[in-house]
């Protein structure tokens, strides 16, 4: 396997490529119909396809091809979005990807149906692999559908509850968010034949970079720059939700900052509560140790990745994309 630029931005923008041609050739597949109108719409949205890359980089690094793992690529991708595609109906999201969402654009209940479709079409897609990866790759898919569900649960159980401790957010992030680039990992090593330690390395490598990652999300959306960040810094505080941040500060010194988060809560001068909440995570170090976290995942992550049997220059480019989890501002 030969990575075609050493570059990191060259490579990813390369899987990019090659994913939207796929992506394209699947949504021109459709009929042209309301049901699957929604599809090709939400599959044509901006978006950076972590996931089918890091599976595509992984078969690649373990020396299968592109070809091989692609089948299991878009159905990791059409999956990720059909659980977009419900999750925007149950937040009641206006925008997606700075589009309009599917339910916005044309109604809930097509939403709901077209989302459906999709989850089919994502087994479709990975029936394509070849006959030796099917019942793997298929074991996998299907635990990791159930914890990403299970993830989304939690999430909304969530915004009910005033007693959410740290461990349990960081349980609903890894189900939610973590175990699709988990899995996606495993898929990459399952397409090059590899040992079930190996497997474990790549489940281990991209369970800790999502998690790093989306701690990483929960730092920039309160202390991020606006003109970096891309969307309004303070949405977390503005909607109230339980994040790393926001549980560190309620349970940190005792829990002597929580008082002041909740007369927060509800709807205040939105500049005002972001201003002041921002200042109540300050006092509690609730930014430095959201930091430390990140800093935690990405080395266990670095370290599952140092044992991974891989290709030196797969092993780069991972390395890359782990540094820039820690240092981006986007």
């Amino acid at each position: 396997m030969k990575f075609v630029k050493d570059n990191v931005d060259q490579q990813i923008a390369h899987y990019q490529h090659i994913l939207a041609e796929r992506i394209n050739a699947y949504t021109a597949a459709n009929p042209n119909s309301a049901l699957y109108a929604p599809i090709g719409y939400m599959m044509e949205l901006k978006a950076k396809r972590w996931r089918p890359m890091f599976l595509l980089a992984c078969a690649e690094g373990y020396g299968a091809s592109a070809e091989r793992a692609m089948p299991a690529a878009l159905a990791i991708e059409v999956f990720h979005n059909f659980t977009l595609m419900h999750d925007d109906i149950m937040d009641n999201a206006p925008l997606r990807r700075g589009q309009q969402t599917v339910h916005e654009k044309w109604s809930t209940n097509t939403a709901i149906l077209s989302g459906d479709a999709m989850i089919v079409q994502a087994y479709q897609l990975l029936a394509d692999v070849d006959n030796d990866l099917l019942a793997p790759l298929m074991l996998l898919f299907n635990s990791t559908a159930l914890e990403v569900c299970e993830g989304q649960q939690m999430d909304m159980d969530f915004e009910s509850r005033q007693d959410v401790h740290i461990d349990e957010y960081m349980e609903m992030i890894r189900l939610k968010t973590s175990v699709l680039l988990a899995a996606a990992v495993q898929m990459g090593a399952i397409c090059g034949n590899k040992s079930e330690e190996q497997q474990r390395l790549a489940y281990a490598f991209g369970e800790h970079f999502g998690l790093a990652f989306q701690l990483r999300d929960d730092y920039l959306d309160v202390f991020g720059n606006p003109n970096d960040f891309g969307k309004q810094v303070g949405g977390d505080i503005l909607a109230d939700k339980k994040t790393f941040i926001y549980l560190h500060t309620c349970e940190a010194d005792g829990g002597v900052h929580k008082n002041g988060l909740l007369q927060w809560h509800g709807t205040h001068d939105p500049e005002a509560k972001i201003t002041s909440v921002k200042e109540i995570f300050r006092a509690s170090g609730a930014d430095d140790a959201c930091l430390k976290e990140i800093a935690i995942h990405s080395q266990a992550a670095s370290e599952a990745l140092g044992r991974m049997e891989i290709a030196p220059e797969a092993k780069i480019f991972f390395t890359a994309l782990l540094d820039i989890v820690q240092t981006r501002t986007v």
